[in-house]
């Protein structure tokens, strides 16, 4: 499962790419730069700000900490298909805890024993897709604070993700459903 993606690094072109039609296009010499989160980074999030009416960006960590020990994490996924009846879960989901990833690349390992062997999956012509994603703030004691985090929605992989052989992968949302 999807545990590494690239994304962009610029806001520039996040707005280019959840807005289309009211901005030229952005080229490689608007100075960008890809980035690669894995587990444990903290994740440009965009969620939907009920106050202000408009969305936001919010850095959240790849990884709800683990009980006990707030610098591992215990969950990374979810899977869609139980996401709203799952008690770990549904709340943040039925709250609209929600969130958008914007990836240029996603890494999926095949669900096999041996060495772990990672394919980078490319968005084609699109350049970039949207995950989704669900978060929620957790009080972290020993660090006197709260602790926004995020885990990857996944569900089962297409026909062309699951000849890797692995039968989940990220949430990847279609432009209708980026409203919150």
């Amino acid at each position: 499962m999807c545990g590494k993606f690239t994304a962009m690094a610029s806001w520039a072109e996040v707005v280019a790419f959840s807005q289309p039609l009211t901005r030229a296009v952005v080229k490689e010499g608007d100075n960008d730069r890809i980035v690669t989160y894995r587990v444990m980074d903290n994740l440009p999030l965009i969620v939907w700000d009920r106050i202000d009416g408009k969305r936001r960006v919010v850095m959240t960590r790849w990884g709800w900490p683990g009980k006990g020990n707030w610098k591992k994490p215990q969950h990374i996924h979810v899977r869609g298909e139980t996401i709203g009846t799952t008690p770990t879960f549904a709340p943040a989901f039925i709250n609209g805890q929600r969130g958008i990833v914007v990836m240029r690349t996603f890494n999926e390992a095949p669900d096999v024993p041996g060495p772990t062997i990672q394919h980078t999956i490319t968005p084609g012509d699109l350049g970039a897709i949207g995950i989704a994603f669900i978060w929620r703030q957790f009080d972290v004691p020993k660090i006197a604070a709260t602790m926004p985090a995020c885990v990857m929605v996944t569900m089962p992989a297409n026909q062309l993700i699951a000849t890797l052989p692995t039968d989940r992968m990220p949430a990847v949302l279609a432009d209708e459903d980026w409203d919150m």
